[in-house]
């Protein structure tokens, strides 16, 4: 194996290092887009806080090139999108000072909503027309189209 002089790779005997047995394209890839966005994810608690961490994560970074700006893409629940907003220029500076240089200019938000909650209340179940042994075997199922679809099949029943 030939190794050009400038390059980082070294001919020596044992083990070599991940990084030297990368191919460049690869390094280039992950230094370009991996590098900022991994380590976002692992100090994301830093980052923005406590209270923010709770209702927010990064979803993707774009890297900046000749038409855009570098963005960071945050997923928020619906209801929080002021709090993060008002401490939009806190996170970028704080990731700027984590990188050591200026690596985000923008930060977008994307709310969601964060439904865990399928039957919360009693509401849902007086509304049901089911029995209630069926009812349960409903809830048991996990796809919630197929749910919908059994709950709509048992109203049609029962007005029948």
């Amino acid at each position: 194996m030939q190794f050009k002089n400038s390059s980082k790779q070294r001919n020596l005997q044992g083990l070599r290092s991940f990084r030297d047995t990368l191919p460049k394209n690869v390094k280039k890839i992950i230094n370009k887009k991996g590098h900022i966005y991994s380590e976002t994810l692992n100090n994301w608690k830093y980052i923005v806080g406590e209270k923010l961490f709770k209702v927010c994560y990064p979803k993707s970074f774009k890297n900046s090139n000749r038409f855009g700006l570098s963005t960071l893409f945050v997923m928020v629940k619906r209801g929080h999108e002021i709090d993060l907003e008002y401490s939009k220029k806190e996170i970028k500076d704080k990731m700027n000072s984590f990188f050591g240089y200026s690596v985000l200019e923008k930060i977008k938000f994307i709310s969601f909503d964060d439904d865990q909650n399928f039957l919360p209340s009693n509401k849902k179940k007086e509304t049901n027309v089911t029995i209630n042994k069926y009812q349960d075997k409903i809830n048991d199922v996990k796809n919630d189209k197929i749910k919908k679809s059994l709950l709509e099949l048992t109203k049609v029943f029962k007005q029948k």
